[in-house]
C-alpha cells in the first residue's frame, strides 16, 4: 500500500489505543528529540507527530507533508530479534513511499545538535525531490 492523504498517510486506527500509551510514556531521548527539534514545527516549518499508527507499527515521530519517519532505537533494538524486525518495519514503510531515519538513544542525547543537522539535511533532500520540473518554455 502507498500512504498519501487518500489513506491518511497509512493511518492505522486499530493502533491508536497503543500509540496513545507510547505517547504518554516517551523516553528520555524522544522527549529530548521532540522538545529540541520537532514540536511546533520547529523543523523548517514542517508539523510531526508523535507515536503515529502507520501501516502494522508506530512511528516515533512522522511527517506526513514529508512522508518522513524517525525512529529513536533504545538498548532493546541491538537485540538480534529486534534488528531483524526494525529492518523489516524499514522495508515496509520504504515500500509505502516513506523516507525512514533511525537514531541511537545515545546519539540524540549526546550529539542533538548533529541529529538536527542530520534531519534538516535529509528534509533539504526531499524537498529538492518535490520540486515540479519548470513548465516549458511556449514558442514564440
Amino acid at each position: 500500500m502507498k500512504a498519501d492523504k487518500s489513506n491518511l498517510y497509512a493511518y492505522n486506527k486499530n493502533l491508536q489505543p497503543f500509540a496513545n500509551k507510547l505517547r504518554k510514556n516517551m523516553t528520555k531521548a524522544e522527549a529530548c528529540l521532540w522538545k529540541y527539534a520537532l514540536r511546533a514545527k520547529a523543523m523548517k516549518g514542517y508539523p510531526f507527530r508523535r507515536e503515529r499508527p502507520v501501516l502494522n507499527y508506530i512511528a516515533d515521530f512522522m511527517c506526513m507533508d514529508l512522508k518522513l519517519i524517525i525512529e529513536v532505537d533504545g538498548l532493546t533494538h541491538h537485540w538480534e530479534e529486534t534488528v531483524v524486525k526494525d529492518k523489516q518495519k524499514d522495508e515496509d514503510l520504504k515500500a509505502a513511499g516513506f523516507t525512514v531515519l533511525r537514531f541511537t538513544d545515545n546519539e540524540v542525547l549526546t550529539r542533538i545538535d548533529s541529529v538536527i543537522k542530520a534531519i534538516e539535511n535529509v528534509i533539504s533532500d526531499i524537498e529538492k525531490k518535490n520540486i515540479p520540473p519548470p513548465a516549458p518554455a511556449s514558442g514564440g
